[in-house]
Parts: C-alpha cells; sequence; structure tokens
C-alpha cells in the first residue's frame, strides 16, 4: 500500500505528470483512474473527501431526473449509470470498502391533481425518449410502499434508478488513490502558474509550488475562483445552495421505505432516500445564496413539511443531522469536461446535481484525455470551451 504524502513548507515539489485541484469525488476519480493509467499524479486540497459530497443523497436518477432539454445529459447520465455496478465493485476491491450502491429503484409519486398531470407528462416524455419507466395508480404506489400518504394520486416507477452513499464513496476513492501512490498535497491551491502560455501546476497556500505537465481544476463550486486563470478559460460555476436533513429508523428497524421515493410537493422537489442501515435522508431545498451554507428554520420546516405530506410517519422519526451544502452548477447545469482554450489545463467540474451519478463517467473520460487521447464524443457536447470566449489578442503598436 502506497501511503499518501505532503510536501514540506517553502519546497517546490517534484514534478508530476498531473495535478488534480479539489479532493471531492470527482477530483479523486479523476485523480484514481489517472495513476490506473501510469501517470504520476498529485491532489491539492485542505481536506480531501470532502465538498458537496458530504451532503448529497447520492441518487443515481438517469431516469427521474430526467429534465426537458437536457437529452444530452440524459445520454451521459445513462451511459455512467450502467457503469456503476461494474465500477462499484472495482472501487470496493481497489479500496477495500463498500460504497453503499443500492439496485432498489425509484418512485416519483404525485399528490393532487396538478401534480399528477405534469408527472403524466414526464412519464409520456420519458417513453418517447426510450427509457424504462411504468406508471401506476395511486393504489399500486401505495402497495408498492404502505407508508405513503392515502391521497397519493398516481405514480412512475423506475426500477433501474437506484442509489449510493457518496460518504462512503468518497472515503472509498481517497483510499484507492493512496492504494495507487497519488501525492495528497493538504493545502489549498491559490494560484494557477502559467508559462509561456501553457498551466505549469499550482502554489498552493502553504508556499509549496507543484508543477505539472496538465493541471485539471475539480474544485467544485469554487473552480471559478483560483487566481491566475486567464479570464476567458475561467469556468462558468457557481454555488446553489441545498440543505439536507438527515433522520434514522430506530432499530432494529423494518423498512421504513424499500426504495428511493420523490415528489412534487407545491412546486418544490423532495426526496426520501433510505439506506441500508435505517439512515434515512431527506431533501433538498435549491437555493441562489452565494456561499452561504446556513442551516435554516425555514429550510428544515419546509422539507419536512413536504416530507410529511408525502410520508405522514416521517414526523416520528428522530432527526440526526441538519447540513447545507454547495452544488456547483453551470449555466445549462451540465458538466464541464476535457481540455480548456489554455494548454496544460483541464476542468471537471460543473456537474450540479449529478455529482454522483456521474462520477464513474467522469473518471473515464478525464483518463481518457490526460493520456492523450481526445474527448470521447460522448463527452463532446460538454466540453468546457462551449462557454469560453477567445483569447484576447494583443493590439498592433
Amino acid at each position: 500500500m502506497h501511503a499518501s504524502s505532503s510536501k514540506p513548507p517553502g519546497r517546490e515539489s517534484a514534478s508530476c505528470d498531473v495535478l488534480v485541484i479539489g479532493g471531492g469525488i470527482i477530483g479523486l476519480v479523476t485523480a484514481w483512474r489517472s495513476a490506473q493509467r501510469g501517470l504520476r499524479t498529485a491532489v491539492a486540497d485542505p481536506a480531501p473527501g470532502g465538498g458537496a459530497a458530504q451532503v448529497a443523497a447520492g441518487m443515481l436518477a438517469a431516469v427521474t431526473e430526467l429534465h426537458y432539454g437536457e437529452q444530452d445529459l440524459l445520454a451521459i447520465n445513462l451511459a455512467s449509470a450502467r457503469r456503476y455496478p461494474a465500477f462499484a465493485a472495482e472501487l470496493t476491491e481497489a479500496s477495500g470498502q463498500g460504497i453503499g450502491y443500492r439496485a432498489c429503484g425509484t418512485l416519483a409519486v404525485a399528490l393532487d391533481a396538478d401534480d399528477r398531470a405534469h408527472l403524466r407528462e414526464l412519464h409520456e416524455f420519458q417513453q418517447r425518449s426510450g427509457l424504462d419507466s411504468q406508471w401506476l395508480s395511486g393504489r399500486e404506489c401505495r402497495r408498492l410502499e404502505p407508508m405513503l400518504a392515502p391521497g397519493v394520486r398516481g405514480g412512475v416507477r423506475v426500477d433501474g434508478d437506484h442509489q449510493t452513499d457518496p460518504r462512503r464513496l468518497a472515503r472509498a476513492l481517497l483510499t484507492a488513490c493512496e492504494r495507487a501512490g497519488v501525492v495528497f498535497h493538504r493545502a489549498e491551491a491559490r494560484r494557477l502558474t502559467v508559462e509561456a502560455d501553457r498551466a505549469t501546476g499550482a502554489e498552493l497556500a502553504d508556499g509549496v509550488r507543484v508543477a505539472a505537465a496538465q493541471t485539471v481544476l475539480a474544485a467544485g463550486s469554487h473552480s471559478a475562483r483560483l487566481a491566475g486563470v486567464p479570464e476567458h478559460v475561467v469556468p462558468p460555476v457557481r454555488p446553489v445552495k441545498g440543505q439536507v436533513l438527515r433522520l434514522r429508523v430506530p432499530g432494529p428497524y423494518a423498512p421504513f421505505l424499500s426504495r428511493t421515493v420523490r415528489a412534487v410537493v407545491r412546486g418544490g422537489p423532495v426526496y426520501l432516500v433510505p439506506r441500508e442501515n435505517g439512515e434515512l435522508v431527506l431533501g433538498a431545498t435549491s437555493e441562489e445564496l452565494g456561499w452561504d451554507t446556513t442551516v435554516t428554520a425555514g429550510g428544515v420546516y419546509e422539507l419536512l413539511r413536504d416530507a410529511h405530506e408525502l410520508v405522514p410517519g416521517i414526523t416520528e422519526l428522530p432527526l440526526v443531522e441538519t447540513l447545507a451544502g454547495l452544488r456547483p452548477a453551470s449555466p445549462d447545469n451540465a458538466p464541464l469536461l476535457g481540455p480548456t482554450a489554455l494548454p496544460g489545463l483541464h476542468t471537471a467540474t460543473g456537474h450540479h446535481r449529478n455529482g454522483v451519478l456521474l462520477t464513474p463517467f467522469t473518471g473515464d473520460v478525464m483518463a481518457e484525455v490526460l493520456t492523450g487521447g481526445a474527448l470521447p464524443a460522448a463527452a463532446l457536447p460538454f466540453s468546457p470551451q462551449r462557454f469560453q470566449a477567445p483569447a484576447p489578442q494583443e493590439q498592433p503598436v
């Protein structure tokens, strides 16, 4: 086993092939796959394994997360979902840790006539898109999930939308990286270094300068804040706040829910994700409030209120954790993957609500690009250069 290492302050590190800025699940899967390809890989992050994954619910919901106008995103979501069983098995073997992958399915339900009509339209859109989903009556929904409220009007059953535990996923990726020989610099990257119009690594908060042949900006919602990145290649990523609650089904427990259940209540989405260990994740708000990560009484109230309408027994469960995190969102809510217009600089960010789902796909894409391959065809619509203006030209004197 290779132990992770850190470089002492004040000394420039030895050069590496790939420096990944950001140690969330996207940065870690990029580093792990790069190291597996034989690249000398380093990660710069003061607390690797943290980030948005600590708050995410872990729904692998390619079908039930389908939105109008996102067919390109649907294609890679489905591709990544298909990778998950093999990815989970490989990562479990590489790390010696499970990631809580469960092929449990998802049930999306409607609580009133308007929501039922909207869900019907979504189901028809899923059918036109060639997706596997089944319309159920309210009675059929309650037969599947007896804890549902009597007022459920109908639902869509999707047996292919599963779940994993993002916290366990992050821990397993961290261990797999360490075992693969990835070097960890536990400090914040403060500035991208650029020489002769090429990215050459980064300067860290502890004074270390990491030189790299290729640099990957994978800092989640912070990806647009790194100093030294030329303006024309700064990724247009913003933070979107989400508040999440964790409840506990007292053990020894009978399953409270057998699958992920989700709905739109009064126009706001709510979901309940049951874990094997009796934890029940309830989320999530979506708030455009900049960098604020305060857990608010209003956010907790709204989530519990809406979940109670969906599953009345929810209010009898112990509330064990309240958290708020920041999703990295791009202008089109899709990721930015691959080379930027600045040679030597790549991005793997902007995954918004699909970061956990797209972890296997992102790792494969970035490893292909970093080993000299072209951006795979499926990832071409998600090149960061779709947002980048041409580099400014020097004016003749």
